[in-house]
């Protein structure tokens, strides 16, 4: 007979009900189950099989501006790049943080929202033109010209946009997962893979997941800069703002909700992934995620901002105004990059050289293979791998001369404490057994076998 809808685990294909044996087996695969293991696994696929469902409320967050606070506030645009800037009216910025222009046009502000926290600065301009200065120590790549010429005393500090998540998130995410058993007989080795379905159901909380709210500012940047000390955070008042600039929100709160879930999301699968111990291989096939009433909160965070330019290009720096953590981008000179590609290069030649005639001379190689290669063959060889350092060094300098890397995870923002499991469930599925042969003997055999043919021929 026939049950239709069972998908097999292995190869996703329809399985069948085998008669003879009395089991369940997949007709691709030739993997038989248990009925009830195959029940249980196609249960848990169903309940995984629903969409992610985040609810923060339809409300939102803070209040708007009015009465006496509109009388000591003014916002200014750049006319270079369209930031939009508010702050106090002696205090707003001469220079725009996002492209360096030069002048800001100043009006009045309406209909916006109030912040309700607000962290303080708590480095100086001095702590950040340092911190950008030895940002630049040690990278061998960096044009000789560019420190001497960029106007590092033009940093500014800016009080940026940014929504705070908090939610409490239900999860039910699927694995599959292995264990194997590795044993020798005779001149094979055989590998048996057990294979075994793996639920974890429960929730795990979430505080302040930052977000900006600026269009302008890069996102990998403000994720770089993160994490902020919440302990520190203050309710808003507008003092604050005094010898600072600071940025109006431009992108919604239901414009951010998705970097927020996606974040939110992959935290709660990888902790509920360390959870699943003792297998050799643990793999994730699904997931679904919810929560309810999440909450949405606007606030202000301070960042000390460089923009500088070399060569026509525009490269920016930002620092964390409270906890000093300091991210950026720096030139390459093209010039060095080919010098330390041809010198590391060079020395790591000479050393793979040195183990190659090393290698030869001693014999390492022959007996082992039914090869007996040149010397010239593994000095090619060694070069080849000489080079690959080289330049694979080179690369890594490069990628360590850009800082920003946008965050998929929100791990640091998990409430201590809060991660629950309702359903923590491992069913065995089926097991494969491969068999192969020793290689060693293999190789041994062959050996005597090339040494025969060579007696044979003297």
């Amino acid at each position: 007979m026939q049950i239709d809808g069972y998908k097999c685990p292995n190869c996703s294909g329809t399985v069948k009900f085998d008669s003879a044996a009395q089991v369940m087996k997949c007709p691709f695969c030739d993997t038989e189950f248990e009925i009830a293991a195959l029940e249980e696994y196609q249960k848990e696929i169903n309940a995984a099989a629903t969409t992610d469902d985040f609810n923060w409320g339809t409300q939102e967050s803070g209040e708007t501006w009015g009465g006496a606070d509109m009388d000591d506030l003014a916002a200014g645009s750049c006319p270079s790049c369209g930031a939009e800037l508010f702050g106090n009216e002696n205090t707003i910025a001469a220079v725009c943080p996002c492209c360096g222009n030069a002048q800001i046009v100043v009006k009045r502000l309406s209909g916006d929202l109030k912040p309700e926290y607000v962290i303080p600065f708590k480095l100086q301009k001095k702590d950040a033109v340092e911190a950008i200065d030895k940002f630049c120590k040690g990278k061998r790549l960096l044009p000789d010209c560019f420190v001497r010429n960029n106007h590092i005393e033009e940093t500014q500090g800016i009080y940026v946009p940014f929504w705070l998540f908090d939610a409490n998130a239900h999860g039910h995410v699927n694995f599959k997962a292995t264990k194997v058993r590795v044993w020798k007989r005779g001149d094979y080795n055989y590998v048996e893979t057990s294979h075994y379905s793996v639920v974890r159901d429960g929730t795990l909380g979430f505080e302040k997941v930052p977000v900006d709210a600026s269009e302008k500012m890069d996102d990998a940047y403000m994720d770089a800069i993160e994490p902020f000390n919440y302990k520190e955070m203050k309710e808003f008042n507008k003092a604050f703002l005094a010898g600072y600039a600071a940025e109006k929100y431009d992108v919604s709160a239901d414009k951010s909700k998705p970097r927020a879930q996606q974040r939110i999301k992959a935290s709660l699968e990888k902790e509920f992934k360390k959870s699943v111990k003792g297998y050799a291989t643990v793999t994730q096939t699904s997931s679904a995620v919810d929560t309810k009433n999440g909450k949405v909160s606007y606030s202000l965070l301070p960042v000390w901002v460089l923009n500088t330019k070399y060569r026509k290009e525009n490269y920016q720096f930002m620092m964390n105004g409270q906890t000093g953590r300091i991210v950026g981008k720096l030139p390459v000179d093209g010039g060095k990059a080919w010098k330390y590609r041809g010198m590391l290069s060079g020395i790591f030649a000479v050393i793979m050289s040195i183990a190659a005639y090393a290698t030869y001379a001693t014999g390492a190689v022959r007996g082992l293979i039914d090869v007996d290669p040149s010397l010239l063959t593994l000095m090619v060889l060694g070069w080849i791998v000489a080079m690959a350092g080289g330049c694979g060094t080179v690369e890594w300098w490069k990628y360590q001369m850009n800082t920003a890397r946008q965050k998929t995870q929100a791990c640091e923002y998990m409430v201590p404490g809060s991660l629950s499991f309702k359903i923590q469930k491992d069913t065995y599925l089926y097991k494969t057994v491969t068999k192969t042969p020793c290689v060693a003997k293999t190789m041994a055999k062959a050996g005597a076998r090339a040494a025969a043919a060579r007696g044979r021929r003297r």
